[in-house]
């Protein structure tokens, strides 16, 4: 195929260019969009269809060892469900973790063209970045965490800030990762020390450290900012799941400061109620606070009824967790740095809390007065599968259906809710923030979730149908980099993605801190620690540090 396309008559939505629907011409040159194309270059008649950027996950677990146990757990999830191999494509295992090509591929046929992995610790940073490389066609990166990380703790404890900053950077650029993740802060410890203990607020003491999750969340939301990576620290707050979280979602978002940050899975910590008893919805708490504070931005991590699996960093909420289904169930640890617990689960519409997590994501959805700030996700696979989103799309564009889908869970749960009450509608502009622009521009990828001309030319063409679930299942064509892969509903190639890092400067001062505490704790040797460049190509977005 040639290197220019151009692409006639479709409906585009590009919200970043404030184009809502307008039929207009895209032209294509050399991998990205451009302004014009000679007048003979191939065309794809886009009459009857909808065109939007490539659409961007912004939270997601699809690579690393977390992600292969759960594969493990589950081989009639994969017996069901193989994924055939075309004279395109490779075969791979689907089901609730899908193999490396079949996220891909799966990915890919909802018109979706780049994806970040949610949270790895950095002893697992090889292993994550060669499922990532074999991970087809998408873009990606992954956040790398430090929010139980010893050695930071003890810096922290110390009050030796300058040391903390400089080590975070190392360990940004020694993993390849793209931004700071944060889990249930301190709460690892806390497990490691008492299983039965959990950290509820953020001002507790740390077992075993004499510091408080406040301390560690405000350092690494100053730590990111200062050292200017593309995406703020990227946070999982302390006390998730349990009844009365909200006011912990609250005190974590006033510890940034006014300075930016991003709330994740934030439906998981809007709950009201008392530890113990049944949850309820404080959605409207939790969505006034963002919609007020323009320095924190959130995904939903929307549940969605059927299956899922638990798998997470916060080891002592999936302790907690094994009670619910004893049937399959891990925890480990990973020395120095996280924890991980992995339950297969399923969300069942007659179920009290399940309902409530349903409704609860809906709330935080249509109650959000800036779209930019509240994005699409599902928690992958933790609120259920990925390939769930065309449905998601249609409960918030039809509120028809949503009602319809209702009036089958349990009211009890329901009724004490506002989602009934909530009449709006997303239009596909909405949907092409939140599952598009907003994620891409929250990430910091300025080529990405876009149309305007220097864009990447990831972009997605749909059947335009007046079912919206049946719409967003299949994308017409795909094209990355300006390259089809995916042409009249099939596969017709095979590209390669990229996998973005950050690589913020430090001083190598740091390396002799370090080092001393691998050869007392670790058993990996500091200088094989390091991913090292030649192991696995990348590509290094800019980081703004603040001067």
């Amino acid at each position: 195929m040639s290197s220019a396309l151009r692409i006639v008559n479709g409906k585009i939505h590009d919200p970043a260019n404030n184009i809502d629907g307008q039929v207009r011409d895209i032209c294509i040159q050399d991998g990205k969009i451009v302004e014009s194309v000679p007048a003979d270059t191939p065309k794809i008649d886009a009459h009857g269809m909808v065109v939007m950027p490539g659409g961007v996950d912004i939270h997601s677990h699809i690579a690393g060892p977390k992600t292969n146990l759960a594969r493990k757990f589950q081989p009639e999830d994969h017996r069901y469900d193989p994924h055939p191999g075309t004279e395109f494509t490779r075969s791979g295992a689907g089901g609730i973790v899908p193999s490396t090509f079949a996220t891909g591929y799966r990915f890919a046929t909802l018109g979706y063209t780049t994806v970040m992995e949610a949270a790895v610790p950095p002893l697992s940073a090889r292993h994550v970045l060669e499922e990532l490389e074999d991970t087809a066609i998408l873009d990606k990166g992954y956040y790398v965490l430090m929010g139980n990380n010893s050695f930071l703790h003890r810096m922290l404890e110390k009050g030796r800030m300058e040391e903390f900053r400089e080590a975070v950077a190392w360990w940004l650029n020694a993993s390849k990762a793209y931004t700071i993740k944060l889990v249930c802060p301190g709460g690892d410890e806390q497990w490691k020390g008492d299983k039965n203990a959990t950290i509820n607020q953020i001002d507790e003491k740390i077992h075993s450290f004499d510091i408080t999750p406040r301390q560690v969340i405000k350092a690494l939301i100053d730590t990111a900012n200062d050292l200017g990576l593309p995406h703020p620290a990227h946070i999982h707050c302390n006390n998730l799941g349990h009844s009365g979280n909200y006011t912990t979602t609250l005190d974590t978002m006033r510890a940034a400061e006014g300075r930016k940050a991003h709330i994740t899975h934030i439906q998981f910590n809007s709950y009201g109620g008392e530890p113990g008893k049944n949850p309820t919805s404080k959605a409207k708490e939790i969505s006034d606070f963002i919609n007020e504070n323009p320095n924190i931005s959130a995904d939903v991590g929307q549940v969605m009824f059927g299956k899922s699996v638990s798998m997470t960093a916060d080891a002592p909420l999936a302790w907690m967790l094994r009670h619910v289904k004893e049937r399959k169930w891990i925890n480990c640890d990973t020395e120095c740095e996280s924890g991980c617990g992995i339950i297969p689960f399923e969300y069942q519409q007659h179920v009290y809390t399940h309902t409530l997590q349903w409704a609860i994501g809906l709330e935080l959805f249509l109650m959000a007065k800036d779209p930019w700030r509240m994005v699409l996700s599902t928690d992958h696979p933790n609120g259920g599968s990925f390939m769930n989103y065309p449905r998601l799309i249609r409960l918030l564009m039809d509120r028809d259906f949503r009602k319809q889908e209702a009036a089958a869970v349990n009211q009890k749960a329901l009724l004490s809710t506002s989602l009934l009450d909530l009449d709006r509608e997303y239009s596909l502009n909405d949907i092409a923030i939140v599952t598009r622009a907003a994620p891409a521009r929250l990430l910091g990828l300025k080529h990405k979730g876009h149309l305007g001309v220097g864009a990447d030319a990831d972009i997605t063409i749909y059947d335009e149908q007046e079912n919206i679930e049946e719409m967003f299942k299949t994308a017409r064509y795909v094209l990355k980099d300006g390259q089809m892969f995916i042409k009249n509903h099939e596969f017709c190639a095979d590209p390669v993605g990229r996998i973005f890092q950050v690589a913020p400067d430090y001083d190598k001062k740091i390396e002799d801190e370090i080092r001393p505490f691998f050869d007392q704790y670790y058993s990996v040797q500091f200088d094989n620690y390091p991913v090292f460049d030649t192991h696995v190509e990348t590509e290094i977005v800019p980081t703004y540090p603040v001067q």
